[in-house]
């Protein structure tokens, strides 16, 4: 397995998010996005990171950005995903604040990295996706750098449909 061809690079996906106007990530770290998170803490023009206790408290501080004029990201890990849905549900689905979330499939094993997540012996990365259908939220797969244009599609799709949009991080992020 060359994981290498399966690593989007933190310098890319930085660059995707000023590229999308991203001037916050709010966060609860994810380790397959560890990459991502260094880069951010470093420094990246014009995006400030802020860091949650949890990720109920990640949508809710976004939400306030986004009312308040501001672009934020979202950045968590799957199971995080699971644990504030809810949140997601009345910010996102009911009261229509559009947010896009990066989701890091935490727990994927290597060998099923290249194929269908689907086919992941662990439950938190099989489900990840028909959870998204079942809740109606939209979502892409992140698998190659080259992958890193659906984001652009993810923020103009959030806003036109005044939703929740999940950007699926499918293998550990590359440090370069």
């Amino acid at each position: 397995m060359d994981i290498a061809r399966y690593s989007i690079s933190a310098t890319c996906a930085a660059a995707a998010l000023q590229r999308n106007r991203v001037d916050h990530v709010v966060t609860v770290p994810d380790w397959v996005q560890l990459a991502l998170h260094d880069r951010l803490n470093k420094g990246v023009d014009g995006i400030a990171v802020i860091s949650c206790s949890n990720e109920n408290q990640v949508v809710t501080v976004a939400a306030g950005l986004t009312i308040g004029g501001k672009r934020p990201l979202v950045m968590m890990q799957n199971q995080g995903l699971y644990n504030c849905f809810n949140t997601l549900r009345a910010i996102s689905l009911d009261a229509r604040i559009p947010m896009v979330f990066m989701v890091g499939q935490f727990g994927r094993e290597f060998e099923n990295i290249g194929r269908p997540a689907i086919q992941s012996r662990r439950t938190m990365v099989r489900i990840a996706e028909p959870f998204l259908r079942a809740v109606d939220v939209p979502f892409y797969c992140l698998d190659m750098e080259a992958d890193m244009a659906k984001m652009d599609v993810a923020f103009e799709q959030a806003e036109a449909e005044r939703t929740a949009v999940v950007l699926l991080v499918s293998a550990p992020m590359a440090w370069r």
